[in-house]
């Protein structure tokens, strides 16, 4: 018999269990029996082909149309055409030199065909695909292999096509035992969910829908106590920790500030104001995120927060993903608080203090004074990116830390934050971020933070018009574009152009065009559509100074046209810019597509973007980009962008390049089961911590959760 925790070469053969580890990065028995069919397939019924991406590695079920035979122009030998069809929509499938399959691969026959989806003269393709089919007369061999009329379908990969996975799970379910469940039996008994070992048969090899159904329940509950579990410890250990209180200060800086606001403050923001003095004011280590559009007012709310720990004696530090934007929000800073921010300068208040902004690429003599500015204390406020954090920045009493669009930066580099406090104590940290964030995912992605939302936008911001450019379809589209931002730059506006690469990386082994590159755009705009415009280039690798000159020009309408990375993703405002281009639109997130477009439309003119895409209608990415020309309302996309992307990715898959930890739990469908798993899990960690008396739910955590992504839930 085999437990979970067995290695899988004694049960499949050293060969196979390498392939599987090679391919899928599957190891022990709980490894295979956790990847679990990425959907099923019905005898009988195809596959959709339609909702197939460019780039996946698919399996479908699916009938043959028709198959060819020709010669190769270019070389010897022959292509083998095959068309498959799912009734609605055709895949073509090409064979090379291998012309002998002809025989076998009959017009009528149905099966299963994997491969790699790739586009050959605009249509989506499967080249050198593998293949089972389902004949007539081994019904009866498919019916035990696939337990009936439902065909599991695995996440597969290259040499290890869904139907040898599915083999590797029967041939361990046929020794399977599970000793002890790992969920406490009252727990079942009060969620009526079955034990894991049939659950485990039930996902694999359902005999009816509604079994699956009851095995895919209680699996889900296991992703979402093992997840939960993580963070209820992560609140407890939170609470336990010290922090020093930094109550409001009557007459001090905050009122000063408040006094001299030139607008009244939202509803919202007084209101999440009075959560964050309320959270200052204790002795425990204040962990909030604040989310809210573009434009919302969050940097005010952070300020006041800061003024109030200023107030108490303590120091206050900024975090910014990119140095342009440290500076500017340090500016920001000075600009809102005048002479407040001018301590020991002629002219400064009395009650004043210092915004100090240190980077990691500051000359040695400027770096000098702002760090003597932030040990000393004189500095009340530090803006910077990473380098605040280095062991090398030391603070006189570290109060309180803002993270400004916390997901940008490195997960060592937030966990370094929670020892910078004076005297064995932790800051307290707020978390801002301007992409909202649906209940759900804050509960599983944040669960360790109390989330607050600015949804009320700021009066007078215009509308953003968003139009999706398909250039592969209507590549005169393209042209029309580059007019667009003629006209605008002609009405005394300005544009910026967007791309997913900056151009001096080294070339890739990939067949594939790679990104298009800031510093290959740039020359082709100056001495083609936009020649005689005066275009600027920013990118994250440029020095500080430079990439500071060049927004202030910007800044200044000295440039009329900027070709940037996504250093201009968050914070940078310019309100004469109207016009946004983003190329290769669909190598950036639904999210990141909002965030960047936030930056037009901030004056009095009505903003546009276009996103410029090969991708062919059809595609999950064209969805992705249709679904951000249909609203501007971030917190609806943010639920379409979960909708349309593996939900599992948001834990951090793309951090530790493991396997995503969410493969059925759905962010938005099962709210109930990850907040019921949330309050279980709290009450077993108050009960025991460590979860020394609940040895299966520290198993549950390790067998689910791989220990990589333990450490980023952890640290993040």
């Amino acid at each position: 018999m085999a437990g979970l925790r067995d290695k899988l070469p004694l049960l499949l053969g050293a060969k196979t269990a390498k392939a599987l580890s090679t391919a899928l990065d599957i190891e022990t028995v709980s490894d295979l029996l956790r990847h679990y069919p990425r959907r099923y397939a019905e005898r009988g019924e195809m596959t959709d082909i339609a909702g197939l991406e460019l780039g996946e590695y698919a399996t479908v079920l699916a009938r043959i149309e028709k198959i060819s035979k020709r010669t190769m122009k270019s070389r010897r030998g022959t292509i083998l055409d095959m068309v498959i069809t799912d009734g609605k929509r055709r895949l073509a499938c090409a064979f090379f030199n291998q012309a002998w399959r002809e025989k076998e691969l009959a017009p009528g026959k149905t099966g299963l065909f994997s491969g790699k989806v790739t586009a050959f003269r605009d249509t989506l393709q499967l080249a050198n695909p593998e293949y089972q089919l389902l004949e007539p007369e081994n019904e009866a061999e498919a019916v035990d292999n696939f337990a009936g009329a439902i065909i599991p379908v695995y996440p597969a990969a290259a040499g290890m096509p869904s139907w040898s996975i599915e083999k590797c799970v029967r041939q361990v379910l046929d020794v399977l035992e599970v000793d002890e469940d790992p969920m406490p039996a009252e727990l079942l008994k009060r969620y009526g969910l079955s034990e894991l070992e049939p659950a485990l048969r039930g996902i694999h090899r359902p005999e009816s829908w509604a079994a699956l159904e009851s095995a895919r329940q209680r699996l889900k509950w296991d992703e979402a106590m093992a997840v939960q579990l993580i963070f209820a410890q992560r609140r407890h250990s939170a609470v336990s920790r010290p922090a020093k209180a930094s109550p409001h200060t009557d007459g001090g800086i905050l009122d000063a500030f408040d006094k001299r606001l030139p607008f009244e403050l939202t509803d919202g923001q007084r209101e999440i104001g009075d959560e964050i003095a309320a959270d200052l004011a204790t002795e425990h280590p204040m962990n909030r995120l604040l989310q809210g559009e573009v434009g919302s007012g969050k940097t005010v709310v952070a300020l006041r927060a800061m003024l109030q720990v200023v107030d108490s004696g303590r120091q206050a530090a900024m975090l910014a993903p990119t140095e342009v934007l440290a500076a500017q929000h340090a500016r920001s800073l000075r600009d809102m608080l005048g002479d407040l921010a001018q301590a020991g300068e002629l002219g400064g208040a009395e009650n004043a203090t210092r915004v100090t902004l240190l980077t990691g690429s500051m000359g040695a003599k400027e770096r000098k004074k702002a760090l003597l500015e932030t040990v000393s204390g004189e500095a009340g406020i530090v803006v910077g990116t990473h380098a605040l954090i280095q062991d090398t920045v030391a603070f006189a009493d570290l109060g309180l830390v803002v993270v400004d669009e916390q997901h940008r930066f490195g997960v060592e580099q937030r966990d370094a934050l929670r020892s910078r406090g004076a005297e064995g104590t932790s800051p307290h940290v707020l978390v801002m971020t301007a992409t909202p964030i649906p209940r759900t995912v804050a509960m599983t992605v944040y669960g360790d933070l109390e989330t607050s939302a600015l949804r009320q936008m700021p009066v007078g911001r215009s509308p953003i018009k968003t139009s999706v450019v398909p250039v592969a379809e209507k590549p005169a589209w393209l042209d029309r574009a580059w007019q667009r931002v003629r006209e605008e730059v002609g009405k005394g506006h300005q544009a910026y152009v967007v791309c997913p690469r900056i151009g001096d990386e080294p070339p890739s082994d990939k067949t594939d065009r790679p990104p298009l590159a800031v510093l290959d755009v740039a020359p082709e705009l100056e001495h083609g559509p936009l020649k005689g415009l005066r275009i600027g280039v920013l990118h994250g690798r440029m020095p500080a100074d430079e990439k500071d000159a060049v927004m202030r020009a910007f800044a200044a309408a000295e440039l009329d046209v900027l070709v940037a990375t996504t250093v201009i993703e968050v914070g940078v405002n310019v309100p004469n810019a109207t016009a946004m281009v983003i190329m290769d639109a669909d190598r950036f997130g639904v999210s990141q597509l909002h965030q960047l477009r936030g930056r037009v439309g901030r004056g009095s003119v009505p903003g546009l973007c276009l996103l410029v895409t090969e991708t062919l209608d059809g595609t999950s990415t064209r969805e992705r980009l249709a679904a951000v020309e249909s609203t501007t309302d971030g917190f609806e996309l943010s639920r379409l962008d979960l909708e349309l992307r593996r939900e599992g990715d948001i834990l951090g898959a793309a951090q530790s390049g493991k396997r995503s930890t969410l493969k059925l739990l759905s962010l938005l469908r099962d709210e109930e089961v990850i907040a019921d798993a949330r309050t279980c899990s709290q009450a077993f960690v108050e009960q025991d911590p460590e979860l020394k008396n609940f040895p299966g739910l520290a198993r549950l955590i390790a067998d689910v959760v791989d220990q990589d992504r333990v450490e980023y839930l952890e640290k993040s």
